[in-house]
């Protein structure tokens, strides 16, 4: 398409969404033209007078030429859902975004999953979420998810730990990181680990009801969500709804049922959802031959009888240390030397207060 100057315009015009704006570029044609167009002629199209007034207000004060130019020196740049490379499993939805500005390398595999859940994470969620995005980008995943706080972020440090590719959809522009706090993590996705996303123009606030919007494409870029710690009211449900209206898997990590995060999973398993215990059942079901983690299957082989009796009595619980300590019947300082080996190699992991659990 020509004039892309004059579509980033358009899109950057509040009320004018994917649908009415891909109206507008149907009627018009040329989005030069659509700018330029007698403010009858657009209000025809089915348009809302409101965002037509702001479409002729704002075209007498804004260059498209320039106002392009600058959010490219800014370093950000765009796909638009007319090129070759735009995303095809987010083409599939009702309403993909006409625009995508993007930071970092956009390599858009269709072999990518969600990975969402709570702002609010429990140990037991950063455990779940680490040992399934290990095993998804193991497998050759990339993780889609929303550099929200809690499961998010987990879903996008451990896919940067594990060398792999995932890809942040904010609820605002690029130039309004939000949370401010993962604005570092954002800056290392885009600087070699994936890319950070938005449908949003550059300088757009993260306002509550553009995460909706936000949670759509999350969903829309994956071939299934996979729900970690949820509240009933969560916003993670959104982008689970989202998967489902979109003909995407949705599978649902059960948590413990005293916990108010336990209720937005089980909610989802009891409305069709799958409920899974650990990633083989996620690349089953996706019809991808299960992972098989060479790294942990060596380190295994080559532990020490008193490990391997660790690693036994936590095989179906956490435990706090002591306990761990009496059932192996071995004394505090040699427990501890012990799980603290462990935990460098990555077998055990502390969730804190002395509970440890297996990785």
């Amino acid at each position: 398409m020509n004039n892309i100057p004059y579509l980033l315009a358009l899109h950057s015009i509040d009320g004018l969404g994917p649908v009415r704006l891909k109206a507008v570029l149907d009627y018009f044609k040329d989005p030069k033209v659509a700018w330029e167009a007698d403010a009858e002629e657009i209000r025809k199209i089915g348009i809302p007078q409101s965002v037509v007034d702001l479409l002729v207000e704002i075209r007498k004060k804004l260059d498209p030429e320039i106002y392009a130019e600058e959010i490219a020196q800014s370093g950000i740049k765009w796909i638009i859902i007319f090129d070759e490379n735009y995303p095809k499993l987010l083409a599939e939805i009702y309403d993909p975004p006409i625009v995508i500005y993007y930071k970092g390398k956009l390599d858009f595999d269709e072999k990518a999953i969600g990975v969402v859940g709570t702002r609010k994470i429990t140990g037991y969620g950063k455990v779940v979420t680490e040992q399934f995005t290990r095993g998804l980008v193991q497998a050759g995943f990339t993780i889609v998810s929303g550099l929200a706080r809690g499961v998010d972020s987990q879903a996008h440090l451990t896919t940067i730990s594990e060398g792999g590719q995932t890809i942040a959809v904010l609820g605002g522009g690029l130039n309004n990181i939000f949370p401010s706090e993962n604005r570092g993590l954002a800056a290392k996705i885009a600087g070699g680990f994936g890319a950070v996303i938005s449908e949003f123009p550059p300088d757009s606030p993260s306002l509550p009801g553009n995460f909706p919007a936000r949670n759509r494409i999350i969903s829309g870029l994956s071939l299934g969500v996979l729900v970690i710690e949820a509240a009933e009211d969560s916003g993670s449900l959104i982008t689970a709804r989202s998967a489902l209206e979109q003909g995407r898997e949705v599978f649902a990590v059960p948590g413990p049922v005293t916990s108010n995060l336990s209720k937005g999973p089980i909610g989802l398993i009891q409305n069709g959802a799958m409920a899974v215990f650990s990633v083989d059942e996620v690349l089953e079901q996706l019809g991808i031959n299960q992972v098989q983690n060479v790294k942990f299957k060596v380190q295994t082989e080559n532990l020490s009888e008193e490990e391997k009796k660790i690693l036994g009595v936590l095989e179906n619980e956490d435990m706090h240390i002591d306990e761990i300590g009496r059932l192996v019947n071995f004394d505090s300082p040699k427990i501890s030397a012990l799980l603290l080996r462990m935990e460098i190699s990555g077998l055990v992991q502390n969730m804190g207060a002395g509970i440890y659990c297996k990785k």
